[in-house]
């Protein structure tokens, strides 16, 4: 009885841990529709990482990672998502503030928070990982220096 008790815990937790990415409509940095559902990256992982132009830990993890996102999509083929919160007059701040971080992410604009409450997100940073079948695989939230280490480990365990 305790084995069954203990499996089904476990397999509801996997469930949890392994869930699609809901269908929510964003718009891209330059105004395209978006439909969260059919983010992609051609069967290989992708990182979905939320982020505000005043949230200066948001800032400082997008920056690491766009100093080694060159060598991490020639190594593993990952590609990021980098969501804004940013609402009101803060999200035309969104498109300048990537332009001068050189940051070469899709940007994704959330400016009344539907993808970010449908996932649960309560605080940001917040980094999810997206298996190459869409399954949500890993989420981390907060930063600190050489957390992006701990993500790109996460990427090369499903590339293998």
């Amino acid at each position: 009885m305790k084995k069954t008790i203990l499996a089904s815990l476990l397999m509801v937790f996997a469930m949890n841990a392994m869930a699609q990415l809901p269908k929510v409509t964003l718009k891209d940095i330059n105004g395209k529709t978006i439909t969260t559902d059919t983010l992609a990256n051609n069967g290989k992982p992708f990182i979905i990482d939320f982020f505000a132009t005043w949230c200066k830990p948001c800032n400082r993890e997008l920056d690491a990672i766009a100093e080694v996102y060159d060598e991490w999509r020639e190594e593993t083929g990952v590609k990021i998502y980098a969501v804004s919160i940013d609402q009101g007059q803060n999200i035309q701040k969104v498109k300048p503030l990537v332009e001068n971080h050189g940051w070469e992410y899709d940007v994704l604009l959330d400016p009344n928070s539907d993808l970010k409450r449908a996932l649960g997100i309560q605080m940001i940073p917040y980094v999810l990982i997206v298996d190459g079948k869409g399954q949500i695989v890993y989420k981390h939230n907060g930063y600190t220096d050489g957390a992006e280490t701990e993500l790109i480990e996460k990427v090369r365990e499903l590339i293998q």
